[in-house]
Parts: C-alpha cells; sequence; structure tokens
C-alpha cells in the first residue's frame, strides 16, 4: 500500500503524537516515516544512561557551523535518529513554559489559556523523581541560601524558584513519546510506520503536496498522500525537506539548482538554541553518579527501578531573574550530580558535580541553510550564538550565580576543589574566554519554520496546499525552560486543527 490520507515525516515527539490522534477513529490511514530505527536500545529506556546514545546509531549528531564568539568552535548537535526522536534520548525534563511565552506569539489560538487543555491532555506520564541525590537536596537548599525561594512544581503558579524537575518517566523508566503515543497506536490496522527510511523530498503536484519521496533499503520509494502531508522532523531536518522540496527563498534555491514551488523566505531562519555555561566541583563524598553502574546500583535498579539508574541526571533546578527587569525568568540553573563536560564526554575521573547556567531568551538568532541540493548531506547549521553581546553579559552572570549556589553552606560538606573555571574566573577577561570556550548547546533547537511567517496559525505552509509543519519549527520564541511538552502540546493542537479541517 502506498496511498494514505496523511503522510508523517518523522516520529519524534510530534510525529508520535500525530500518528496515535490521526488514526484514533480507525478510518484514516497513516503513513509514519522515520530515518532512524525502533527504540529497542537498552540505554534509551535506563534514565541515567542516555547520554550513551550520543554519537550513536540512534543520534543524527549534527555540528554547528564555526562559533565566531565561542573561539570558533564547532558544536556538537545531538537529535534523535529513532522512534521517538529527542524524546527517547533526552534528560526527560518536563516543564510547560511560562504563560508569557504563549501569550508572546501573538497568534489567533495559541494563547496560554488556549493551548493550557492541550497541555493536560498529554499521555506523557510526569511524576516525581524516584530517587533524588543528596547533592541534590543540597542544591535546593544552597539556592535558598542565596534567596531563591523554594519550588516544588514549576508547572504550577509561578516557575521562579529551586526545586527537584519533573520527569517523563513511568515506574522508573523512560516514557518518551513512542512509549505513550505510538506504542499504543501500533495496534491499528490503518497506521503504517516505516523505518530507516529518509525522506528526500516532497513530491507536488502544482502547489498541492501530493506525497514523499524516500530512500528506504538504498531503494528509492514514493508515497502518496490523498489529504495532506505533515513535516514533523524538529527545527534542522523539517526546513532542510521543505528547502530541498522547493519551499524557502527562491534565489537561493535556484543557486543549488532546486526548482522553487514557493518563493517563502523565512524558512530556515529565526534559529534558537539554549545555550549553557557552567560551574564544576569535586566533590569529597562517594555520592555522585560516577558510582551509578555498582553491582549494588545495578540490581537496585534491575529490582526495584530505583536508585542512581533512575536518575535523569539533571535532577534539579532552578528558575530565576537575573535582569532587573525581566518579567519572567532569564536564566535556568540546572543541577546534575556529577561532572558533566562536553556533553560527559570529557568528564574528569572520580566525584563531582555541575552547576549549569542556561540563557532562557537568548537575543541571538540563526539559521539552516541547504550546502547543496543533495538530501543526505547534514544542512548548514548557524546558531550564532552569543551575537548580541547582551547574551554574553547574562551568561556570565549566570555561571557567576552558579560559583555562589556552590560556595553555600549547604554544599560545605561535599565541595572539593573548583575544577571549572578554576583559576580562569579570577579576572573578568580570563572567566568570559573560559565561558567561550566551554559554553555548549542544552539541546532546544526551534524557531525555523516560524508560526506567523513560514507557516500560518493553522501550521499550513505558506503558498503551497495540502502540507503543514508541525513540530518545535514552527515557535515564534523559544519558550521558557525544556520544550518538550510544549511540541507534544503542538501536536496536540496540529491534530486538533487537521481534523477540524476534514470533518
Amino acid at each position: 500500500m502506498n496511498d494514505f490520507d496523511y503522510i508523517i515525516v518523522g516520529a519524534g515527539s510530534a510525529g508520535c503524537v500525530l500518528a496515535n490522534r490521526l488514526t484514533e477513529d480507525g478510518t484514516t490511514t497513516v503513513a509514519l516515516i522515520e530515518a532512524g530505527g525502533a527504540d529497542n536500545k537498552q540505554e534509551i529506556h535506563v534514565p541515567a544512561a542516555f547520554s550513551k546514545l550520543f554519537k550513536g546509531a540512534c543520534d543524527w549528531a549534527y555540528y554547528t557551523e564555526e562559533q565566531a564568539q565561542l573561539n570558533n568552535r564547532r558544536l556538537y548537535w545531538p537529535r534523535g535518529k529513532v522512534l521517538g526522536g529527542s524524546s527517547s534520548i533526552n534528560a526527560m525534563i518536563y516543564t510547560r513554559g511560562h504563560a508569557a511565552d504563549f501569550d508572546g506569539w501573538r497568534q489567533p489560538g495559541w494563547s496560554s489559556g488556549e493551548v493550557e487543555p492541550l497541555f493536560d491532555k498529554t499521555l506523557l506520564e510526569v511524576c516525581e523523581l524516584r530517587t533524588k541525590n543528596p547533592l541534590s537536596h543540597a542544591f535546593v537548599s544552597a539556592c535558598e541560601e542565596q534567596g531563591i525561594p523554594r519550588n516544588d512544581d514549576f508547572n504550577g503558579a509561578t516557575m521562579d524558584g529551586a526545586g527537584f524537575f519533573h520527569v517523563t518517566q513511568r515506574n522508573g523508566k523512560r516514557w518518551s513519546c513512542a512509549a505513550a503515543y505510538l506504542k499504543p497506536a501500533l495496534q491499528r490496522k490503518n497506521l503504517t510506520v516505516f523505518t530507516h527510511a529518509q525522506t528526500t523530498r516532497v513530491l507536488f503536484e502544482g502547489t498541492r503536496a501530493a506525497g514523499i519521496e524516500a530512500v528506504c533499503g538504498g531503494e528509492r520509494k514514493e508515497l502518496r498522500a490523498k489529504r495532506e502531508v505533515i513535516l514533523s522532523g524538529g527545527a534542522i531536518n523539517s526546513p532542510q525537506l521543505l528547502m530541498l522540496s522547493g519551499i524557502g527563498d527562491a534565489d537561493d534555491l535556484r543557486n543549488l539548482g532546486i526548482r522553487a514551488i514557493a518563493d517563502v523566505p523565512g524558512v530556515g531562519k529565526n534559529l534558537q538554541d539554549h545555550l549553557i555555561g557552567g560551574a564544576a566541583y569535586e566533590c569529597t563524598q562517594p555520592v555522585t553518579l560516577a558510582g551509578a553502574e555498582t553491582i549494588g546500583n545495578l540490581l537496585r535498579y534491575i529490582f526495584f527501578r530505583k536508585g542512581m539508574l533512575a536518575s535523569n541526571v539533571a535532577e534539579a533546578g532552578a528558575f530565576v531573574r537575573i535582569e532587573r527587569d525581566a518579567s519572567v525568568p532569564d536564566i535556568e540553573l540546572i543541577f546534575g550530580p556529577t561532572y558533566y563536560m562536553s556533553h560527559g564526554f570529557e568528564n574528569p575521573k572520580g566525584h563531582g558535580f555541575t552547576i549549569g547556567s542556561m540563557l532562557l531568551h537568548p537575543k541571538s538568532r540563526g539559521s539552516i541553510r541547504l550546502r547543496s541540493n543533495d538530501p543526505m548531506e547534514a544542512p548548514a547549521i548557524q546558531p550564532n550564538y552569543l551575537n548580541d553581546p547582551a547574551d554574553v553579559d547574562l551568561l556570565k552572570e549566570g555561571v557567576r550565580l552558579c560559583q555562589r549556589v556552590a560556595n553555600a553552606k549547604a554544599f560545605d560538606a561535599f565541595r572539593g576543589a573548583e575544577v571549572w573555571p578554576g583559576p580562569r574566573g579570577d579576572d573578568d577577561a580570563g572567566f568570559e574566554a573560559f565561558i567561550r570556550d566551554t559554553a555548549e548547546t542544552l539541546y532546544h533547537p526551534v524557531g525555523t519554520c516560524r508560526m506567523g511567517d513560514v507557516v500560518d496559525d493553522q501550521l499550513r505552509v505558506r503558498g503551497v496546499e495540502a502540507l503543514r509543519v508541525i513540530d518545535a519549527s514552527v515557535m515564534p520564541t523559544i519558550v521558557t525552560g525544556h520544550p518538550n511538552a510544549a511540541v507534544v502540546m503542538i501536536a496536540e493542537k496540529g491534530a486538533e486543527l487537521i481534523r477540524n479541517a476534514f470533518r
């Protein structure tokens, strides 16, 4: 069968939601196309093991262009290439965002009051960590010493304050969008899932999306869509596929030998991401996640689904306002009871802990561009980190706050030598150089098919018919916190919009 009512490209968070919701009535036929494979690796399901998936078969393992403001480093960007997408390799943190985020999008139907019921619809199981490290308790207490109030629910009345993150887990195991949404839908005869199938372009009849072309097992395959094609590849792959299919800046496309179907210059623009810098310390007690894989911890996890292996690594955090006129939190502190340097690839031996400072609302903007018309070539990712000097100043203040929290009395029983920034933090020039040498992504790219520009408020791509984008790329601005919950919300709303259009 090659004809379907809907074709969904990408089985990440949004794609899994759509596959579930669009097959609920049992009458519509849906094809879900995923470049990666099944989510059967053990490291996916054991929460503390997620970084072991980096640069492996479940990861696109992208790299940015050289970042002029980060000493010309090319930053590694892990993105999920597996059923569940990045929800199968992330740290499982569930934050809905601030009400002002959605009101600030200024799009009909997307205000905070209108999207709140969609968050409540989620099939994701959201819970507290089953085991909380003593260092994470010390972090929350240390924040209180610094005047940051305790907050036991970042999804409650206020985001401000320090506390433990809620996580997407069930019984101590990761509860990804593949587990929550896709697995139940796989029993339905009207859903067909294609894995190890990379979509190379959208097929058009005139300006109407009629299907997709994909490479599956080395062979070219065409699938036809009777109603709509839906792109859910995320902030990198969705704009890439639009441009490969002839939707983007017409001059740029012609220069690459691609026939322009619709001149939509905003495709690939408006890239935003959360950049994080931080401080790391030796720990004088053997309580960190460096000991997570001892026999005792392995047995505790196997039999009880508790202990260090049930940790999401980033156990606790704080949302703070550093700028006096900030209307929402502008820095998020993230605490891990372990070293976490360069995505965990450069951790020192022994026990340590890390406090990161994340820029919640960066002013810098970047882009996704095609390098060529070859769909198998990764696009050029240019986040332009710290291009706006205000981002530099705020990140520096955030990392200084990390140091103050780490030096509070609550950490006296645990804190050893400062590993990061160490002596480089003794003067302002050395401190800034340290940040430019070590800051990394926190894996939250959004915005490259901006709503109101590339897509309308119904998530329909401008200039063509029967084509939508439903994923993180449609966010006009990045949300406060971790975007996965908002992506699920966007997909829930997208499914409603599609169903209403075909009633």
